[in-house]
This record gives C-alpha cells, structure tokens and sequence, in this order.
C-alpha cells in the first residue's frame, strides 16, 4: 500500500488578491483626501467672496458719506477721520478701527458684518483735465475746479472667517 501524500499549494492567488485590495484602498484614500481638500478651497473662496462682497457694500456706503465733504477729527468720530499725519503709522494697520464705523450688508441669504473708515485727504485738489497746463499738480496750474480728496478703507472680517480689506481714493467735486 502506498501513502498518499498531497502536494501544496503552488497558488498566489490569496496574495494577489489582497495585493490589489491594498491597491484599491489606497486609491479610494488619495481620492476622499483630494475631495475634502476641493471642498474646503470652494468653501474658503466662497467665504472670502462674501466678504469682498461686503467690503465692496462698506466701500460705497464710505463714497455716499464723503460725498457730503465732511471734514472729521482726529478721534475719528463716527468713523470720519481728519488728515493723517506723515509722520504716523497708517489707521488700517494700528487701532484705527476701534472708531470705525460699522455696517451689515444682506448677501441674499446671508448677513456680513463689515468696518469702515473715511480719511479726509485734502480739499484743494486739481480735477483731473482742468488745468491749463499738462500736470495738474503743477503750481503755475490755473485750474478751473478743485476737489476734496478722502481715502476710504473697509474691512470685513468674522471668526474663523475670510478677512478681506479694500481700500479707495474718492474724489468729491
């Protein structure tokens, strides 16, 4: 009588197998990690165009009031500010905003909170093409119309939030 012995296994499929199931989940990994990062840049650049959008809104709010030529004071009442000295640091980027003044802008379905402030630059300013001569800056310049000049900066900002600043140079005939 003779024994039978089986031979072994000589097949790798189980190796394979598990192989491309290492494959495939990885795969899906790198695929739900490049998703999530998608997802939080258009959430981001949503965030940061809401919050242009409101500096924007301050802005014009800014240009309605200074249309009026206010002069302002050096406390910045009520977010009108008087010439900034030279010598100093700008507002935007000190305390300047703890006198600014604040708006809420409506965004369709949201509300943004946005700061602003008005500097009163000059009210002696040539308009621009009503100088006899070519610079209007000039001093030998007869110049038919002058303008007050303010700078108007607005920010928005929220926590967590997207904060955007804007800032214009308004001229008032």
């Amino acid at each position: 009588m003779t024994n039978f012995h089986p031979r072994g296994q000589r097949g790798i499929a189980l190796i394979v197998v598990l192989i491309l199931l290492v494959v495939m989940s990885l795969l899906a990994i790198v695929s739900l990690r490049s998703t999530l990062l998608e997802e939080r840049m258009s959430a981001n650049m949503m965030d940061r165009s809401l919050s242009f959008q409101a500096a924007e809104a301050a802005l014009r709010e800014g240009e309605a009031i200074a249309a009026g030529k206010s002069v302002g004071d050096a406390a910045c009442t009520n977010g009108i500010c008087n010439q900034p000295a030279a010598a100093s640091a700008p507002r935007w980027q000190g305390t300047g905003w703890t006198n600014a003044r604040t708006t809420s802008v409506n965004l369709g379905n949201k509300t943004a909170a946005a700061q602003y402030f008005i500097e009163y630059l000059a009210n002696n300013v040539p308009a621009r093409g009503t100088c006899t001569t070519t610079e209007d800056v000039s001093p030998d310049a007869t110049c038919t119309q002058l303008e007050w000049r303010y700078r108007i900066t607005a920010r928005s900002t929220a926590a967590g939030r997207a904060t955007v600043m804007l800032q214009t140079t308004y001229a008032v005939p």
